[in-house]
């Protein structure tokens, strides 16, 4: 990899401060929930630097901690602004090329916009690669359902966000038979893209998480914390792909309904990825697909910054492109996985035939 650069990918504590603080020191994990959510609240504590990132034996990248929890961004996005800024600054300072925005660090800075004016360091929120491997996984997932005469139907739950806004329009560039329902709070901003993507697609449009009750493939990218998808939501023999950090689904989903199947969304597999002193809650080989883009962007020498906002169909294109250079390392979905644990579709679909 000579000539490439460097990189650091942020990150945050998520719905369990205690657990996810004790990725970066063990000791950590010590210390009770309650003191972990009022100290991240209160004080101005500083990031840090959890892990040191090799990939094809080399070290190529740093993970920094953003010590406020997903529960904090969302209730004081200003505060978590500034800690963002932080991070970045403390990503510069590292050497680092290129910067990527991790799970709420990218929505607190409306996918990296607030950071736009940074000259020093290149940033990308990592959405565009992310709606890549999304794609792959829907299109892999799609001979699983068991689809209507009018063919199959996917839910887009958070169809208005950066990544939702750019997997709806490749879903639309290559439609096949599927139709799409596009689920969102925000009305103006998913009734325009319903609009813009209509005459490639038949497409609906709601505005509550109920509307996946008819989805063949219910599909979660919302950003949202307290959007939970629960067993009374999904029809007989759904397939879900969650892609959301802080993930909608819970473990108990598969228990109370057996019949459905639910896959973890956005997972790349990049086999001789090593974390050093820390992990982001996967096992060696397996990235989220953020922290992907932003390696590949390393890698193949970007300069400046890339994704920001709401990626478009030429960025979805151009990481392709990039992370085909890099073929040799993997950089592509990885094999399936239901809560981390290996999942068999081979199986799935001898059960559906």
């Amino acid at each position: 990899m000579s000539g490439s650069g460097t990189f650091a990918f942020t990150v945050h504590p998520r719905a369990r401060l205690r657990e996810d603080l004790a990725r970066a020191w063990r000791p950590l994990g010590l210390v009770p929930e309650a003191v972990y959510d009022a100290a991240l609240r209160r004080l101005p504590l500083p990031p840090v630097t959890m892990a040191g990132v090799q990939i094809g034996g080399e070290r190529v990248g740093h993970v920094v901690l953003v010590p406020f929890g997903a529960r904090h961004l969302l209730s004081d996005v200003e505060g978590g602004r500034r800690r963002v800024r932080r991070a970045v600054d403390h990503a510069a300072s590292l050497g680092a090329d290129v910067v990527g925005l991790g799970a709420l660090t990218a929505t607190v800075t409306a996918g990296g916009v607030t950071l736009r004016d940074r000259t020093d360091i290149g940033v990308t929120n990592g959405n565009a690669f992310t709606a890549a491997i999304v794609e792959d996984q829907i299109r892999m997932l799609l001979p699983l359902v068991a689809s209507s005469a009018r063919g199959p139907h996917i839910a887009v739950v958070g169809a208005s966000g950066s990544v939702g806004t750019a997997v709806t329009r490749l879903l639309a560039r290559d439609p096949g038979n599927a139709r799409l329902t596009l689920i969102a709070r925000t009305a103006p901003r998913v009734e325009a893209l319903a609009a813009s993507v209509a005459g490639d697609v038949e497409v609906a449009v709601a505005h509550s998480i109920d509307a996946v009750v008819d989805a063949d493939l219910v599909v979660l990218l919302t950003a949202s914390t307290d959007t939970l998808l629960g067993p009374q939501h999904l029809a007989p023999g759904a397939v879900v792909l969650d892609a959301t950090q802080p993930r909608n689904t819970s473990a108990s989903l598969t228990a109370l309904r057996p019949d459905v199947l639910v896959v973890d969304g956005g997972i790349v597999s990049i086999p001789t990825l090593r974390m050093v002193g820390g992990d982001i809650g996967l096992p060696d080989g397996r990235s989220y697909a953020c922290f992907a883009e932003t390696a590949i962007l390393a890698l193949t020498g970007h300069a400046g910054h890339f994704s920001l906002g709401n990626p478009t169909l030429d960025q979805v294109d151009a990481i392709r492109e990039r992370a085909g250079q890099l073929a040799h390392l993997g950089f592509r979905a990885a094999e399936p996985t239901s809560f981390g644990g290996p999942l068999s579709l081979e199986t799935r679909t001898a059960v559906i035939a």
